[in-house]
């Protein structure tokens, strides 16, 4: 097991032989967790929001640095965290390894102890807290979902006023949300404000205690974790009632893996509405009461497109939105970095576009109805085409909408019915536009 020790410096803790320490000191270089300082100057939570919020900063580095590979599965880990806890002994630690370990897949040990040193509260300042005021928090990644789930939100109610969370570690994500909140800004004016957190592990430096290891892990099923506890860190900073919104779609929310090699944690499981109910358990255990709401849990994103309250400026501002789960890979194909067309998040885009009326072949480096090597077995980017192609055939039984977790007791029906609803949308899209081999493929697979 790998275990990690989250200390707040200045700190006079010396970590047990073989730990791993994850120094967080935001702004100072002898951190090994790096993130801007304005985030945590501006933000005031709670005791027991900043113990969450831990959680969600620890989680998420761990997950970053133990690497997969490494382990006997080359998938499953053994990872301890030990925490930093206003009130260790009434640290929900059942609540907290049940969540992480059906998010990420892992097995996981969670401790916390008192909190010593010279700091012996959470991060604050909050110098500008006018600034912050707000009427809920939302979740603000700069895909199509969350855009789409801002529109409706500051249409739906002229007087409320968005806090906009984001989280960047680089590369292309943080260009995207800056224009689209920029656009927002310019359309709905300071009901809409928006707080970025950059945060990742320290790359070496010669002030650090102890660097981490070198290796980092391509996946990580935590950030929504880490997203969600800094949302209620925000939301619990402004209020104990104030809400926390995620928008997404309910046929990415409950992810039914498309084969049977997408099965458990290996289909990302970020809105599910298990892991959702696990970590508001957590949080109710550690003292949070904000609630999280996702207003689109039992849509598909067709008709959270079709349904919208401002559907001009959604068509406007769609095609800045980011999707992708490679946006980098478009400079291959010598394209501006966006959505590359061809992975899954792409592919489900497309179909949604297409139902609203708003699907653009050109502005897609990889056009999945025409391109023959979308579907070649030897090509790296063929996997996601072939399994939505099969994963969306009609007439899959029921019980495969419970493969990626359990559902909420009376809403299995509906969650059915969105899964249902979500494989046609992108299925009617496919079969709609294929061509070739894809046209050939999807009869196969009828």
């Amino acid at each position: 097991m790998t275990v990690f020790r989250v200390r707040l410096l200045p700190s006079a803790d010396a970590p047990e032989p073989g730990e791993v320490l994850l120094d967080f000191a935001p702004g100072s270089a002898a951190a090994t967790v790096q993130t801007n300082a304005s985030f945590f100057s501006n933000t005031a939570p709670p005791p027991a929001a900043a113990d969450l919020l831990f959680l969600g900063v620890a989680a998420y580095c761990a997950d970053r640095i133990t690497e997969r590979r490494e382990t006997a599965d080359a998938w499953t880990r053994d990872i301890g965290l030990r925490l930093p806890a206003h009130a260790p002994e009434a640290w929900p630690r059942e609540e907290a390894e049940r969540a992480l370990g059906f998010l990420t897949g892992d097995r996981w040990d969670i401790r916390a102890h008192p909190r010593s040193g010279t700091r012996t509260d959470t991060p604050r300042g909050l110098v500008e807290r006018e600034s912050l005021q707000a009427d809920a928090v939302c979740l603000f990644s700069g895909g199509l979902d969350s855009l789409c789930g801002v529109v409706d939100l500051l249409e739906e109610d002229p007087e409320r006023r968005l806090l906009l969370l984001s989280h960047y570690e680089g590369g292309q994500t943080p260009s995207a949300q800056a224009r689209l909140f920029r656009r927002l800004r310019a359309h709905y004016g300071r009901r809409v404000r928006r707080q970025p957190l950059f945060l990742r592990p320290a790359p070496h430096h010669p002030a650090q205690e102890q660097p981490l290891p070198p290796g980092r892990e391509t996946t990580s099923r935590s950030r929504s974790l880490l997203f969600l506890t800094s949302a209620l860190a925000l939301a619990s900073s402004l209020g104990p009632t104030v809400p926390v919104y995620l928008p997404e779609n309910g046929y990415i929310g409950v992810n039914v893996p498309l084969t049977p090699a997408r099965s458990g944690s290996f289909s990302t499981r970020t809105t599910h509405p298990h892991f959702l109910a696990l970590l508001e358990q957590t949080a109710r255990a550690v003292g949070v009461e904000n609630p999280l709401v996702n207003p689109y849990r039992l849509t598909t994103k067709g008709e959270m497109l079709t349904s919208s309250r401002n559907a001009e400026l959604l068509r406007e501002l769609a095609p800045l939105s980011v999707s992708c789960s490679h946006p980098e890979v478009a400079r291959y194909a010598r394209r501006p970095q966006g959505n590359c067309g061809y992975c899954f998040p792409c592919l489900i885009r497309r179909a949604a576009m297409a139902r609203a009326g708003w699907d653009a072949p050109d502005d897609y480096p990889w056009d999945a109805h025409s391109d023959p090597t979308l579907l070649d077995t030897e090509s790296d980017r063929s996997a996601d085409l072939r399994a939505v192609a099969i994963g969306t055939r009609p007439g899959r039984p029921d019980r495969d909408v419970l493969r990626n977790g359990p559902l909420p007791s009376g809403e299995r029906l509906a969650f059915l019915d969105v899964w249902r609803r979500g494989s046609a949308e992108v299925r009617s899209w496919l079969t709609a536009g294929a061509t070739g081999a894809l046209a050939e493929q999807l009869e196969r697979a009828a």
